[in-house]
């Protein structure tokens, strides 16, 4: 289908052939603010040029803006969180130079790993979902997944001979986030599944973990200590570490709230 061109098109005409050209050329957003655009430009006696600019421009920047949507809703984080809602002021453990530096996202090109160890409610989980999305914005494939979760999966794919395919879609994201790591204790089988994806992934695309136990700890989820070792190893080798200590946010939040309602009742 082809549009017909001819010279001296009413406005209306022109119009109806912009919206048509957009429609065949996949351009929703010129199509959508080209009238606003144009008003403007006319006001401000932009030049053809400025004018064409400004159009490509806004097409360009709501398709980064898609795409970016896009990846967080492929990512699958269970709950929206930024940086910007963090409070760096509640929980002084954590640096916050060091977070923003992280959310520059050179250790996921450099597929170096992150650990966040912490105590429940002092903000590990809220980073690791942040910096995930930091990621997706930045352009690179992420995943989020609960520790169990992510174990279960496996365990069903070996079980469906499925496996070698699960390891390797999971290890082609730039950046793997696994939450709740250390909650419960898994089985032999389990945690060698859970290495595997690790080791599929090593020196070549980051993990990011959060866990609620020190790795002095982490015997109690996996109870192989040579396999425990070597799962550390894999997840600090080279890559940062951050502690939200043992404070949690969300008690001392809750704990205020309570004693305000207390004193204004």
């Amino acid at each position: 289908m082809s549009i017909p061109r001819q010279r001296g098109l009413t406005e209306q005409a022109a119009t109806a052939a912009i919206d048509q050209a957009c429609r065949m050329l996949r351009l929703p957003t010129i199509r959508s603010q080209f009238p606003e655009l144009a008003e403007t430009a006319g006001r401000e006696q932009m030049s053809y040029l400025g004018f064409l600019s400004e159009l490509l421009l806004a097409e360009c920047d709501d398709r980064a803006r898609r795409r970016s949507e896009r990846r967080i809703k492929a990512a699958g984080f269970p709950r929206d969180k930024s940086l910007r809602k963090f409070d760096f002021d509640a929980n002084p453990n954590i640096d916050a130079a060091m977070v923003h530096t992280l959310a520059k996202c050179e250790w996921i090109k450099k597929g170096l790993p992150l650990c966040l160890i912490g105590d429940s409610g002092t903000g590990k989980s809220h980073l690791l979902i942040a910096l995930g999305t930091e990621a997706a914005m930045a352009g690179h494939r992420v995943k989020y997944v609960l520790a169990t979760k992510l174990v279960n999966e496996l365990v069903e794919a070996a079980d469906e001979k499925q496996l070698t395919k699960t390891i390797a879609r999971y290890g082609r994201v730039d950046l793997l986030c696994i939450d709740e790591l250390g909650y419960m204790e898994l089985d032999r089988r389990g945690a060698e599944l859970l290495f595997q994806v690790l080791t599929e992934r090593e020196e070549k695309n980051s993990v990011a973990i959060a866990s609620n136990e020190s790795f002095s700890g982490w015997t109690k989820t996996f109870t192989d200590p040579r396999l425990c070792a070597a799962i550390v190893d894999r997840l600090t080798f080279g890559g940062n570490i951050i502690e939200t200590g043992t404070d949690s946010y969300r008690l001392a939040t809750t704990r205020a709230r309570a004693e305000q309602q207390l004193a204004t009742s």
